[in-house]
């Protein structure tokens, strides 16, 4: 099955200038302007597996653009155009490739934080719940269970690390004094509307939206001052947390669209801290998921796609 995986875009007239986990981005002729190629690899904890799943881009690309357009009343995003036929001259040659998984974006100065909004108590949260009562050093109330809705929705940023560092959990005052208060400020107040917009839909849909990462960027604005826009991905499976409301049950986990069923199936093969590699007496060789595997997780993509737009590829 993951055979017909996209792992790399391999686009040799365009100057690479970032691998991600899961994206390829590359310059354009348009020094404000790059490419977006939303490949089919995946990673879990930090592992990039070997295989990829067939179509994960696609369903990648489709998701942010539909929220994209849902969400373009609360902030400028990035986004200029996913129609290969208006893209550079450069770039349409390779449309077989690209078609459905490329989106040409505004180049933007990154804001270097991870802005994370949780809605419930799961994850890193729940893990630092139960230590010390609160998430992200924000105090809780006492007694609340794993998945639980929280009061309000959180702003709990974490630290940008380079690929294959671990973002860092911080408090939102420490996050101020990376930023700068008044950035901080506009962007905690686009993540919170972002993500109660979102999460209200995506209850009608049938959806519980636990908790999600945004990024954000800096661009030229008419004024001569800096503009905030969202960038990268939106409320996609990868970086967020989507549960079936019809299943929900507070007091453990939840069963979800996300990697977590990855995750599991990487822990129960013997995955842990230190074989990011490759399996114990095999480092260097990387991990390969069975196909089971593939097909499972290609299900959930295709099924959150499904939920959340109405529609599939």
């Amino acid at each position: 099955m993951s055979s017909g995986a996209l792992i790399d875009s391999n686009l040799h007239d365009l100057q690479l200038l970032n691998k991600g986990k899961v994206r390829d981005v590359y310059a354009t002729s348009d020094p404000n302007l790059l490419l977006f190629v939303a490949s089919d690899r995946i990673s879990a904890y930090d592992v990039i597996l070997r295989n990829g799943v067939p179509d994960k881009g696609k369903v990648l690309t489709k998701i942010s653009l539909f929220w994209f357009d849902k969400l373009e009343h609360v902030i400028p995003t990035h986004f200029v155009t996913a129609n290969i036929d208006e893209m550079p001259e450069e770039v349409r040659k390779y449309k077989e490739t690209l078609e459905g998984r490329a989106m040409l974006v505004k180049k933007a100065k990154v804001v270097p934080l991870e802005a994370i909004v949780r809605g419930y108590l799961a994850g890193s949260g729940w893990a630092e719940y139960k230590k010390s009562g609160t998430v992200h050093g924000i105090p809780l109330p006492a007694g609340m269970v794993e998945s639980q809705k929280l009061p309000e929705p959180l702003f709990t940023p974490s630290t940008k690390a380079e690929q294959g560092q671990h973002d860092e959990n911080i408090s939102p005052e420490k996050a101020a004094s990376i930023i700068g208060q008044e950035l901080y400020s506009k962007v905690e107040r686009a993540a919170l509307q972002l993500y109660k917009e979102a999460a209200d839909f995506a209850l009608t849909r049938g959806l519980i939206l636990a908790d999600t990462k945004f990024e954000f960027g800096l661009i030229p604005g008419a004024d001569g001052t800096e503009e905030l826009i969202l960038v990268d991905e939106l409320l996609t499976p990868d970086s967020s947390r989507y549960w079936p409301a019809a299943e929900y049950s507070p007091g453990g986990s939840q069963p979800s669209f996300d990697k977590q069923y990855l995750r599991d199936w990487l822990t129960k093969v013997g995955f842990k801290k230190g074989l990011e590699s490759g399996p114990e007496g095999k480092a260097g060789e990387g991990w390969v998921m069975d196909d089971s595997v593939v097909e499972g997780t290609r299900k959930r993509y295709l099924e959150a796609l499904e939920m959340l737009t109405g529609s599939g590829l």
